[in-house]
């Protein structure tokens, strides 16, 4: 195996930066989105409605995680910067491994945010077509 240079952690550092960005982008639109759903939810009860609540319920604790996980990376590939600078390179290779299991975390939390996302669409079109 090569040597872990400070390099390879500074370019997933880039990387998480802008997934986090894309994460926080995303909750806002969720926070918005929980202010209609509530106004709604006020005016009409509805099963459609309790159910889209519901999702948006799982989707935000699924959001909170991805960022969570995306934020342990970044402070991870940090750590690892930190950690090749003084020296310690076999140490800096599991630390920087443990970044990238978190980054995998991250995404795979984010892949099934994305499948829960198209349910609650299904359900908003759904009530359409009815």
């Amino acid at each position: 195996m090569e040597e872990l240079t400070l390099i390879t952690p500074s370019v997933l550092f880039s990387a998480v930066s802008l997934i986090l960005l894309a994460y926080t982008n995303r909750f806002l639109a969720y926070a918005q989105l929980v202010r209609t759903l509530k106004d709604r939810y006020e005016q009409d009860r509805s099963a459609v409605t309790q159910a889209q609540i519901e999702n948006l319920r799982k989707r935000l604790n699924l959001s909170r995680l991805m960022q969570v996980f995306g934020t342990v990376s970044l402070f991870l590939c940090v750590v690892t910067m930190f950690v090749i600078y003084i020296g310690l390179s076999l140490t800096a290779i599991w630390i920087f491994g443990l970044a990238l299991l978190a980054l995998i975390v991250s995404l795979g939390l984010s892949i099934w945010e994305i499948i829960i996302s198209s349910r609650a669409l299904e359900l908003y079109l759904g009530n359409m077509k009815q």
